[in-house]
Order: C-alpha cells, then structure tokens, then sequence
C-alpha cells in the first residue's frame, strides 16, 4: 500500500462526505442502519492486496472479534469469489452466521468508484481497463448482503481512526483520534486523511497525494510526469534505490541494521530518508493540522526505529523555526496499530455506512 492506488492513479469521490453519509469514525458503534431500518450485528470488511486478503469482523460496538488471511486469487472471477469466502471464514472465525452481517466493506487498490462500487486498472490483481462492478457482483454472492468499495489506502485512515478511538475508550485517554492522516511508507507515497471523523477524498480523489507534491525541480523524474516528487526521496522505492538489498532481506530492514552497526554510508542515507518523511509529516500538518500523522505501509514495519528516526528529524528541523517547534510535530506522529488489520477494520468501519 504504498502510492494511493499502487498505480499512481486515485479514487473518484464526492466533494462532500457529510453529503455522502459518510457519519464520525469510530463514533457509530451498533446505531448505524441498514436499508431496512434495523440496526446491525456485525460488519466485514476485507482488505485486499495482491498477495493477500485481510478481513476482520466488527461486533455491534466496533470490537474485533476476528480475523482472517486468505491468498488472492487474480482475475475478475477469482477476485469475487476468494473475497466471498474470505467473508464466510471470517464471519466462522467469530462464531456467528452470515445472515448476522449487516454490510461488508472492501479496500482495494485501483481507480475505484464508491459510489457505484466499481474498480478498474487494479493491475496487480488482474483488473485493467475495464470496470468491475466489484459490490454487485460480490454482493449477489453473498446473498444480498450489502457491499461498498473504497480506496485501500482510505480505509487505512478509516481503521487507523477507529483503532485508536477505541484503544482511548479503553484507556479512559482523550478521544482526538478522529483528526488524522495515515501516511503510507510503501512502493510510492500517499496519505489518507480523517478530518473531524470525516473520510476526505476530496474533488477527485487526489487528497492525500502528497507523494506527488514537488520538493527538488532537479531532482529525479517521476512516474508521474514531475520531477523531484517527494516519494522518490520518502517510500519503500526510493530506499530500494539509495540502499540495494544485499543480503536478501528488504532494503529497508537492511538499512537500519546497517546504520545501527555503524556504517556511515548508511547512517547518511537513514537520515536523508528520515528528513524526508519528516518533511511528508510537515507538509500534512501545515495543510491539514492533522492532530496525528500514523505512518503505516511496508516500511514502518520497521517500527519504533523508524519512529525515532523521524521524530528526531523533526525536533532538528524545528531547532531553526520557532513556528514548527510550536506545532510540536514529533508529538503528533505515532505508528499504525499492528495487533488488528487496519486496512480491514476501516472496511468493516464503512459497511456499516451501506
């Protein structure tokens, strides 16, 4: 999950969520409805991936009480059926029954049209030009059971928002979680944006691409027709690039171990990363004045390093401006919960807005 689509292409939305009935994250719990009128159960959502889907089942009060990894299947008829079964093994994994599932809601990476829940040019799972009537088609196997479709890198912010609000519930901490982005560190560089429990995509789907915001007019060339984007100086790419793996292990990973031992290369090239992740943070914080920026993808798989990392590019950066240390930046970044599926439970999240 790392530009907005995997693509460099993004999701069509409204210009208005409140308009769109998207309702506060994580505030919902067991008072949403249905066409019906009833209140539902429980609520599925699936985060699918190239390699692999993620479901999680939400309870009435937005609990997780399963969880589930199936392998995709590529292709239009694969795609539907692996993700209907993958629903049926998750809603087993939590001891009810299908008819007890009041929405289901998908993430997937492509060009994909909520409101129609349609996704096309989903390449790296078989899907191309043509649109796939996904929330149809899935819907009909499931029995009717509503479906919705929304951007996988959306649905991260969605599960990032939720999780956290109810780790604060449990803690008895403030409830300030619903003001966030989600920045993913993965193959390019997005960010995914709850604004006051609203999901924000913006005019034409592009809020959040901040990957795409140019930082060097001489610095490399993009995919995306620019030169000098941020991702190619803050994602799992540009990584690869400034540190080839060596020894097997993601770039990445190696990086970091290469830096801890002392090598002075790779402390250069670990820092130059970290300062352009921190600017990613900034440029979030003075556009959105996010209260939390969790970075998530395949690189903050690095964890609390990685944190570090960034946070001490921040308080450095802030040492020449009285204005960035007033915003405290460091203290608004955090890494994505890791013992849920984010992505899935932001999907759930959604089904219930079905």
């Amino acid at each position: 999950m790392g530009s907005r689509s995997g693509t460099g292409t993004s999701v069509q939305g409204e210009p208005s969520e409140r308009k769109a009935g998207m309702g506060k994250v994580g505030k919902r719990k067991g008072s949403a409805r249905t066409g019906s009128g009833r209140a539902p159960a429980y609520t599925v959502g699936l985060d699918i991936g190239g390699t692999k889907i993620l479901g999680a089942l939400l309870d009435p009060e937005g609990e997780v009480v399963g969880t589930v990894r199936r392998t995709t299947v590529h292709g239009a008829d694969g795609l539907v059926a692996g993700a209907a079964q993958a629903v049926r093994d998750v809603v087993a994994s939590g001891g009810v029954e299908l008819a007890d599932v009041a929405g289901v809601g998908l993430g997937i990476p492509g060009i994909v049209d909520h409101r129609s829940g349609t996704v096309k040019h989903a390449v790296n799972l078989g899907v191309h030009d043509d649109e796939l009537p996904l929330a149809e088609l899935l819907s009909a196997e499931l029995g009717g059971v509503p479906v919705v479709v929304e951007n996988d890198l959306n649905v991260a912010a969605v599960g990032a928002a939720h999780v956290l609000e109810r780790s604060a519930d449990r803690a008895g901490g403030a409830h300030d979680h619903a003001d966030l982005a989600f920045l993913a560190l993965g193959t390019g560089l997005a960010s995914g944006l709850v604004l006051e429990g609203q999901l924000r995509r913006g005019v034409s789907g592009a809020a959040g691409e901040i990957g795409h915001v140019p930082v060097d007019p001489l610095g490399p060339e993009c995919p995306c027709g620019q030169r000098g984007c941020l991702e190619r100086f803050a994602s799992g790419k540009a990584l690869e690039a400034a540190w080839p793996s060596r020894h097997g292990k993601p770039s990445p990973v190696e990086l970091f171990e290469a830096a801890r031992a002392g090598d002075q290369e790779a402390i250069v090239v670990k820092d130059r990363f970290a300062s352009a992740t921190a600017s990613a943070v900034r440029l979030l914080v003075l556009t959105t004045d996010v209260r939390h920026v969790v970075l998530g993808g395949g690189v903050a798989q690095l964890g609390t390093e990685l944190l570090d990392a960034v946070q001490d590019a921040l308080r450095e950066q802030a040492k020449v401006s009285p204005f960035l240390g007033s915003l405290r930046l460091a203290e608004r970044v955090q890494l994505a919960p890791t013992h849920v599926p984010v992505a899935a439970v932001g999907a759930a999240v959604l089904g219930r807005r079905s």
